[in-house]
């Protein structure tokens, strides 16, 4: 259990690194623009991911999900996701739930290791949450680096 806890956690945090440096290349005057009304921006979606990590957190300690449906469970999400407002305020919330899912990691039990917790699409096996958080981010990062191709920076921001 512990190698897959120590795999998960740099996970994590090779993918908060890769996120947090790829939103550091988004100019100020674009941390809010989208491609279409429907789209998240790069704040956003980093907003997003400070919220979900949070989440992600809960179930790592074996809670339940707050949500009774994905749709339940995105919508409280963007309440919160839209209270943060600035870069600063997008890093410091992002690099604190990070900071929760990894204590949330360095508290797992073989207990929790080989437990069901429901997520807001069901029950889920505890390695599909600890997995989670890190492919996460960095699928998210990607969203990043796409909307970066829009506004024409070609640049490898890795």
């Amino acid at each position: 259990m512990n190698e897959v806890i120590e795999r998960a956690k740099e996970n994590t945090v090779r993918c908060k690194e890769r996120l947090l440096k790829t939103f550091s290349f988004v100019a100020d005057d674009k941390l809010t623009w989208t491609p279409s009304d429907t789209a998240h921006s790069a704040l956003r979606i980093v907003a997003h991911c400070a919220v979900a990590n949070y989440g992600f957190a809960r179930f790592l300690r074996g809670k339940e999900s707050k949500a009774d449906s994905l749709s339940d469970a995105l919508a409280m999400m963007a309440s919160k996701e839209k209270e943060i407002a600035t870069r600063a305020q997008a890093v410091q919330a992002f690099e604190a739930s990070a900071a929760a899912v990894l204590e949330a990691l360095d508290a797992m039990t073989v207990e929790l290791m080989t437990s069901e917790v429901r997520g807001p699409f069901g029950p889920m096996p505890m390695t599909f949450w600890v997995a989670l958080p890190g492919r996460h981010m960095d699928n998210h990062a990607a969203q990043i680096d796409y909307l970066q191709t829009c506004w024409g920076d070609l640049e490898f921001h890795m």
